[in-house]
């Protein structure tokens, strides 16, 4: 069955390079077809569409969340995708197209929805603190070290 949603990701004159870019960090990407408008591509279990159209820019209304299962998975991604653009609070960046996304360990989210509101607060108060999420540094201020 064909996905419902596929987003759309519209560059001024270069989304080829762009889809070609994601799919250099993504280990499951690759390109499902090109033409002068548009690249489709799949990555990170996604398929997209990125297409040539108007000068536009991307904001933080709309991010892409990576959930990592550990810090090595955090690092790669952010250190892949920072490259060329800028390191944001709290787990975010934006790509060198301008891309914004959250690089998210799955432990945060564990953390955040703990009964003990006490030390998910903790945890929220040290993320805070980070641009790249550090797990151990979580944990700790979720166990109160």
């Amino acid at each position: 069955m064909a996905k419902k949603i596929t987003p759309c990701l519209l560059y001024t004159s270069n989304a080829d390079k762009a889809a070609k870019y994601y799919i250099g960090i993504f280990k499951d990407g690759k390109i499902l077809n090109t033409n002068k408008m548009a690249t489709s591509f799949h990555a990170g279990g996604t398929d997209f569409v990125a297409i040539n159209g108007p000068a536009s820019e991307f904001n933080w209304n709309v991010s892409f969340m990576i959930n990592c299962k550990d810090q090595k998975e955090v690092d790669y991604y952010w250190n892949h995708l920072k490259k060329g653009g800028k390191e944001l609070p709290c787990g975010w960046l934006q790509d060198k197209y301008g891309m914004a996304w959250q690089i998210i360990p799955t432990a945060m989210m564990k953390f955040l929805s703990a009964k003990d509101r006490v030390k998910a607060g903790r945890t929220i108060e040290a993320m805070m603190k980070m641009k790249k999420l550090d797990i151990a540094k979580l944990k700790s201020a979720f166990d109160g070290k």
